[in-house]
């Protein structure tokens, strides 16, 4: 029987990671995201998936991104009773943010049906909240290091991939008919080296195949001290009486922010009595999660905190309600305000942009990678307005953006990353990236390490026994 791999996501894409691993007639599903971003993608969501899901009895969940296990409730909606597989800070994190997936296109939808600019009749959700807690239900977790053996013929180990808390790349071992063994490798999303948070990704060793992750196939991050750049921005703003709304992601990104203010608090480089509000209920949550999972932070900044939590910054508000929300518009004074969705798609950060876009004295702090066709990444290209809720809205506000925030690696991080295995995969596939990424990126690897590479597209399946 034959070993293949059939990649039902992230195939040029940057969203919706999802690849079918099948061995000796058992077939694994690592990640099962939904697609986000360019409407052409966002579309498959809606489709009917590709391949049976009878055939499917285990998934296997590297983090908590919505662009890695988003799809999950849809899977339950279609029958879905098998096994899911995570960290368990991935599942604490998944109890909160898959709920929060299903209640935003539950009020998404309510919305458009209010407001009448759906062209569907009624809108609907393509999952509802007790399609999450129902798929919560299947969770098993696995920690870093420890061996699960799937059937006789697979297992897989979960390795710290540095790029949120609780998050992993996995690596499989596969029995063959001959008793020889394969290894293949998910690398998930790969995080940085040297972050302030986060322990940087662990080695990846050896393996015969290997599935990687090009986000940043054709980038670099800047190296800049970050805490500078992010105090004139503050600083700018406060002195023209305008509030800094930054959309960040609820998961990883908003806790690095708060952490970088509460530092630059301390060292007194912006308006102490300048007040911080996270507007995110997801936040909010992940947020006190970070601080009960410490054993996934960096152990330096665990050794300064005197024992509290090293996330939280000074003057912080949370605004957990609706009421506690629309009462942040009523604010007149210099505020901070940290929204989610990351990329502008979706959630509370939609209501503060339609008001704080068209005004000169705002700034729109990006800190995190916005995916091609986003709102974020439509505003940070410089368009005039921005379609929001129906509405056409005005961009007055300054822009401004800080990529070294990025949770991914870049080219460099990525190849420092592969020189850690200690033989060439037989193949690396290049996934999770915009087709000028991924084509970057298998260039990098041939030209630096003399891998071969291969790109996929949507729904192609390979079968890696032709590679032995």
């Amino acid at each position: 029987m034959t070993t293949k791999i059939k990649f039902l996501g992230a195939a040029k894409t940057v969203t919706g990671s999802k690849h079918l691993l099948t061995h000796r007639g058992k077939s694994v599903l690592v990640d099962c995201g939904m697609f986000q971003g360019v409407k052409k993608w966002r579309l498959v969501n809606w489709e009917p998936f590709p391949v049976d899901l009878n055939t499917i009895e285990d998934i296997v969940i590297t983090h908590a991104h919505i662009d890695h296990t988003g799809y999950l409730p849809r899977f339950y909606r279609y029958g879905f009773t098998g096994n899911i597989y995570s960290t368990p800070t991935t599942k604490d994190l998944s109890d909160i943010m898959l709920v929060d997936s299903a209640h935003i296109q539950e009020e998404d939808a309510k919305f458009a049906n209010k407001k009448k600019f759906s062209k569907h009749t009624p809108a609907l959700p393509l999952y509802t909240i007790d399609d999450a807690l129902g798929v919560l239900e299947m969770f098993n977790t696995i920690n870093y290091g420890e061996e699960k053996e799937i059937n006789k013929n697979i297992k897989f180990k979960y390795f710290d991939a540095g790029h949120i808390i609780g998050s992993a790349f996995a690596k499989f071992e596969l029995k063959r008919e001959n008793g020889e063994n394969i290894k293949i490798l998910f690398s998930g999303d790969l995080g940085r080296y040297g972050e302030h948070i986060l322990n940087d990704p662990e080695p990846g060793d050896g393996v015969d195949f290997l599935i990687c992750e090009s986000t940043y196939g054709n980038r670099l991050h800047t190296h800049e001290d970050v805490e500078p750049k992010m105090a004139k921005i503050i600083n700018d703003t406060y002195k023209r009486g305008g509030r800094v709304i930054i959309p960040a992601f609820a998961v990883g990104r908003t806790q690095e922010i708060l952490y970088h203010i509460g530092q630059l608090q301390k060292k007194n480089l912006i308006p102490l009595d300048m007040k911080i509000y996270m507007d995110s209920p997801l936040a909010i949550k992940a947020t006190r999660i970070s601080c009960d999972h410490k054993g996934n932070l960096n152990l330096e900044i665990i050794e300064n905190s005197h024992g509290k939590c090293p996330i939280y910054c000074s003057n912080l508000h949370i605004a957990s309600t609706v009421d506690e929300s629309k009462a942040i518009n009523k604010i007149t004074e210099p505020i901070i305000l940290i929204s989610a969705s990351g990329m502008c798609e979706a959630g509370r950060i939609l209501h503060h942009l339609k008001l704080g876009l068209p005004k000169r004295a705002n700034t729109i702090l990006f800190v995190g990678y916005q995916a091609n066709a986003t709102r974020g990444r439509r505003i940070l290209n410089g368009e005039k307005s921005i379609k929001i809720h129906g509405e056409h809205v005005p961009i007055n506000a300054h822009i401004e953006e800080i990529d070294t925030f990025s949770a991914h690696a870049d080219y460099n991080e990525i190849l420092k990353w592969l020189k850690t295995f200690s033989k060439p995969p037989k193949m690396t596939f290049l996934v999770h990236g915009d087709p000028d990424a991924i084509d970057a990126m298998s260039q990098k690897i041939e030209e630096h390490l003399g891998w071969n590479t291969y790109i996929p597209e949507y729904e192609e399946e390979i079968v890696l026994d032709e590679f032995l």
